[in-house]
C-alpha cells in the first residue's frame, strides 16, 4: 500500500487519540509508526502526548533510524525499523502501555511467553479462523538498549505460528500489521484477550 507523509501523520494523530482514550497511552508513553512510499519511515516524535499529536509531531526517518527532518524520533523507534526490515509486508506498528499488560508480564516475572488460548478474539489475528486454538504471546525482558531487545526477539519472532504482537515485561505490548486498520486490530484483540485472562483470574481467586 502506497502512503505518503501527509496520510501517516494525519493516521498516526487518529491512532493516538484512540490509544489515549482507551488509556493505553499515559503520560508521553508509546510510540506509532508506518512505512512511506518512498521507503522511509514516518514515526512519532519523542516526547510528545500521544492523545494530543498534531502532524508537526510525526517526523520521518530513514532505514538506519537518521531523522529527515532534524527532530528526534522516538528513542523506541530501532524496535520498529526491526520489524520493517524483517516482514518486508508490515506498513505499521503500534505500542501500547495498558496496565493489564505491564501488569501482567510483572505478575509473571520469569516467563518468556504467555498463552492465549480459546478466545474468540484470537481470530482477529492474522491466519486464525476459530477459537479452538492457542498462540505464545512472547514476553521479552524490558532494557534501555534497544538492541538487547531485538537480539532477545529474533528466535521468536520467526516461529512457526508466531503472532504479530509480542509483550515487553514491565512496559507493553507491540502489534503490527499491513495496514494502520491491521495493527489497530492486532492491538486492540490482544489487549483485550489480556484484560479478559485477568478478569478470569480475578474471579478464580
Amino acid at each position: 500500500m502506497s502512503v505518503t507523509l501527509a496520510q501517516a501523520q494525519s493516521s498516526i494523530v487518529a491512532i493516538g487519540r484512540w490509544m489515549d482514550g482507551k488509556g493505553w497511552a499515559p503520560a508521553t508513553a508509546g510510540n506509532y509508526s508506518m512505512r512511506l512510499d518512498d521507503g522511509s519511515f514516518a514515526v512519532t516524535v519523542s516526547g510528545r502526548h500521544k492523545g494530543r499529536l498534531t502532524a508537526a509531531d510525526v517526523m520521518r526517518v530513514d532505514a538506519a533510524g537518521r531523522s529527515l527532518d532534524g527532530q528526534t524520533p522516538s528513542a523506541e523507534t530501532a524496535l520498529h525499523l526491526d520489524l520493517y526490515a524483517r516482514f518486508t509486508d508490515c506498513g505499521a506498528v503500534l505500542h501500547s502501555h495498558s496496565p493489564e499488560a505491564v501488569g501482567l508480564s510483572r505478575a509473571f516475572p520469569y516467563a518468556h511467553a504467555y498463552d492465549l488460548r480459546g478466545h474468540e478474539m484470537l481470530k482477529v489475528l492474522p491466519g486464525i479462523t476459530t477459537h479452538d486454538t492457542s498462540v505464545a504471546l512472547h514476553i521479552v525482558d524490558n532494557s534501555q538498549d534497544m538492541t538487547n531487545i531485538v537480539a532477545a526477539l529474533v528466535p521468536v519472532l520467526l516461529e512457526p505460528g508466531a503472532i504479530p504482537a509480542y509483550l515487553i515485561r514491565g512496559h507493553g505490548v507491540y502489534g503490527w500489521g499491513r495496514t494502520m486498520a491491521e495493527a489497530e486490530r492486532v492491538i486492540e484483540g490482544i489487549e483485550w484477550m489480556i484484560a479478559a485472562e485477568l478478569a478470569e483470574r480475578s474471579f478464580k481467586a
